[in-house]
């Protein structure tokens, strides 16, 4: 798990292809110094498994295989050699929790529409799939090249293209990939998995006393003292079902 506050920015230093995947290998300097085989680093808001280790010839070196489809559903297609990358290791049990819940599961892959860069801060529009639109709300939390980030605005369900807008102060900007975002980049996109959790569960009630998908009763809710009806047994279901 990450939190999206960026820990440092990393440099492509090979892309390797091999059929349908790719190898990457990233200068993440330090940050990585103590990162074993298996462990975990979030690549512009895409969590990776390191799979190299890093050679007295190569300190801070970051290799991870990418499969064909992270490749084509996130940004990570897109990079070149040179190219700069948002960097997190994942979060300590004893860490701060200064973000939000960050997966490092892209969601899908959006495109900077916008920007109007002030002295003080910068508006970022960013395009994203209309599927993800209904998962997003203004203050709500988003995750942005792995970036956490609260949400300024959001495109109405009546617009023919979804979109959402972000407000980055300077910090923001020098310590992360945003202050050199040009216009037409891609964007790593991951709602608030909690919205998702929510978005999942009201799928699955589409009426009281009706069958879900899954063809389980839907829960009727409770029922008063005096009513005859039996009532669920809670733990027990959960068990069940886990």
């Amino acid at each position: 798990m990450f939190t999206g506050i960026i820990e440092g920015l990393g440099t492509v230093e090979a892309i390797e292809y091999t059929n349908d995947s790719a190898a990457i290998t990233i200068d993440a300097g330090e940050l990585v110094a103590d990162l074993d085989l298996g462990g975990s680093l979030a690549v512009n808001g895409v969590c990776l498994t390191s799979t190299r280790r890093a050679t007295s010839a190569t300190p801070g070196h970051f290799t991870a295989e990418v499969m064909g489809e992270t490749l084509r559903l996130t940004g990570l297609g897109t990079l070149t050699t040179g190219d700069r990358v948002n960097l997190e290791r994942c979060t300590p049990a004893s860490g701060r929790f200064d973000g939000h819940v960050v997966q490092g599961h892209v969601d899908g892959r959006g495109e900077l529409l916008d920007r109007i860069d002030r002295s003080d801060w910068s508006t970022l529009r960013i395009a994203i799939p209309a599927e993800l639109a209904p998962l997003t709300a203004v203050k709500g939390s988003i995750a942005l090249n792995g970036v956490s980030l609260t949400l300024t605005a959001v495109s109405e369900p009546s617009e023919s293209a979804s979109w959402v807008e972000v407000g980055l102060i300077p910090a923001t900007l020098a310590h992360t990939t945003f202050g050199e975002l040009e216009v037409g980049a891609a964007v790593n996109v991951e709602v608030d998995v909690l919205a998702k959790y929510t978005a999942r569960l009201l799928s699955f009630r589409v009426g009281d006393g009706a069958q879900t998908d899954s063809g389980v009763p839907a829960d009727p809710g409770p029922t008063s003292a005096n009513s005859s009806a039996p009532t669920h047994n809670r733990t027990q279901q959960g068990a069940d079902h886990d």
